[in-house]
C-alpha cells in the first residue's frame, strides 16, 4: 500500500518499479535524494508496525554515462560481496561499511523497467553524513577510508572486472581527443585559447608516465574507485570518520595512483572549479600530507615501492587530465559537462592548469612528504 503521492511526473514509474521488490514494512513514497548529476537517486520511506520509519536509496542508472548497466551491476555485486566477507573477517559492520543491493522478488539484483532502465535498491546507511566540501579532519578521514578501499580490495583480480566507462583514465587517450578537437575546432574557438593549448602540447610527454610504468610492469593493475572526491565518502556522525566509500559505478580495473590523484585535484586547494581570478587558486601542500598521510595510513602498507613513488605524479596526471577534458569540451561546444554560462568549461580548464604549475613547482616537496610516510604505517 502507497499513502504518499509520489512526483507527479513519474509516479507510475516509480510504482512499477517499487512494485518488483518485497517491501517487509507499509510503503510510504518516495523522494528525490542527494546532489548527484548522473543517476536518479530516490530516498524511500517505509513504516513497519513497531518504531521508527525504515529508508532505503533507490537508483536508476544513467543509460547514458552505462551504456551497460549489467556489466556495471555484475561488478558492483561481485565487489561488495568480496567487500562484506573482508570487512566481516576484521571485525567490522558489512551492513555500515560497504554497500549492498536488495533482490527482486524474483531474486534479481535489479530490475529492468518497461522502458529498459535498470534500477537497483540498497539499504540506507543511517547516522552518516556526505558532505560537498571539506575540512582538514574530513579531508583526512576521506584519505583513510579511501586508502582503507584500496586495502580491502588488493586481492580482488582486478582484470576480471568490467571496463565500465572506456579509457575512463587513460591520459593518452584524452590527450587524442583533445588533438581531434583543436584539429576540428567546430566553434572557431581555438584562436582564442592559444595559450591553453600549447600548455597541453607541452606537456604530451606526461600524458604518457603512469601509462608507460603500468606497460612495464612497474605499476600494478588493481580495482579502483575512479572518483575518490570526498561526497562519495559518508561520515559516520558520531565517529567523524569514513564508514562507507559509495559510488561504485566507475570502480573497475585502474591505477591506485589515480584514486590518491584525483582526491588531490579536487580537495587540496579552497578555490572553486571554475574561479575566475586564478590568483585565489593555489595547490595546498598542507592539506596534499594530510591526504598523503590518511590515504598511507588506510592502505596499511599495500601500496608497492613503485607506487609510492608515482602518488604525486598521479596528482599531476589527474589534474592536466581533468583540464584537458574540460579544455576538450569548450572547443567540441559544451556537450559533456553541464554549464551555467558559455566559458565555464574554460574557466574549469584555467584552473586545473593553474594547479598542475604549482604541482609542478612543489613536486619535489610532494616527493618528500610520500617519503617521509611510507615507511610510519
Amino acid at each position: 500500500m502507497m499513502n504518499q503521492v509520489f512526483l507527479p511526473e513519474n509516479a507510475p514509474l516509480l510504482r512499477e518499479v517499487l512494485g518488483a521488490y518485497d517491501f517487509p514494512e507499509t510503503l510510504l513514497g518516495a523522494v528525490r535524494y542527494g546532489q548527484g548529476h548522473i543517476n536518479d537517486t530516490y530516498c524511500v520511506l517505509c513504516q513497519p508496525r513497531e518504531g521508527d520509519c525504515v529508508r532505503y536509496i533507490l537508483q536508476g542508472l544513467s543509460s547514458a554515462a552505462f551504456p551497460h548497466p549489467e556489466e556495471l551491476m555484475e561488478n558492483f555485486v561481485s565487489i561488495t560481496s568480496y567487500l562484506r566477507e573482508k570487512i566481516a573477517a576484521s571485525g567490522g559492520d558489512p551492513m555500515r561499511e560497504t554497500l549492498s543491493v536488495i533482490k527482486t522478488k524474483n531474486g534479481s539484483d535489479y530490475y529492468t523497467d518497461a522502458n529498459g532502465k535498470v534500477w537497483r535498491l540498497m539499504p540506507f546507511i543511517e547516522n552518516t553524513d556526505c558532505f560537498q566540501s571539506a575540512t582538514p579532519e574530513l579531508f583526512e578521514a576521506s584519505a583513510r577510508t579511501f586508502g582503507r578501499f584500496q586495502r580491502l580490495l588488493q586481492g580482488y583480480p582486478a582484470e576480471t572486472l568490467h571496463e565500465t566507462v572506456p579509457h575512463f583514465h587513460d591520459t593518452e587517450d584524452r590527450f587524442a581527443k583533445f588533438q581531434a578537437a583543436v584539429a576540428a575546432d567546430k566553434l572557431g574557438r581555438a584562436k582564442e585559447v592559444q595559450e591553453e593549448i600549447r600548455f597541453v602540447l607541452e606537456r604530451q610527454g606526461d600524458c604518457s608516465v603512469a601509462l608507460d610504468a603500468l606497460r612495464a610492469g612497474k605499476l600494478p593493475l588493481r580495482v579502483t574507485h575512479n572518483d575518490t572526491k570526498l561526497n562519495n565518502i559518508l561520515i559516520d556522525r558520531d565517529t567523524r570518520e569514513g564508514i562507507c566509500v559509495i559510488d561504485l559505478d566507475t570502480t573497475m580495473p585502474g591505477l591506485s595512483i589515480n584514486d590518491f590523484g584525483d582526491s588531490i585535484r579536487f580537495g587540496a586547494n579552497h578555490s572553486a572549479e571554475d574561479e575566475k581570478d586564478l590568483s585565489k587558486v593555489n595547490f595546498d601542500l598542507g592539506l596534499y600530507e594530510a591526504y598523503t598521510r590518511g590515504f598511507l595510513e588506510g592502505a596499511g602498507g599495500t601500496l608497492t615501492e613503485a607506487e609510492l613513488e608515482y602518488l604525486p605524479w598521479g596528482a599531476r596526471l589527474m589534474t592536466l587530465e581533468c583540464g584537458i577534458r574540460f579544455l576538450t569540451d569548450y572547443l567540441d561546444g559544451d556537450h559533456y559537462f553541464h554549464i551555467r554560462y558559455p566559458e565555464q568549461n574554460l574557466d574549469r580548464c584555467r584552473t586545473q592548469f593553474k594547479l598542475v604549475r604549482d604541482m609542478e613547482a612543489h613536486f619535489d616537496q610532494m616527493n618528500r612528504i610520500v617519503q617521509s610516510y611510507k615507511d610510519r604505517f
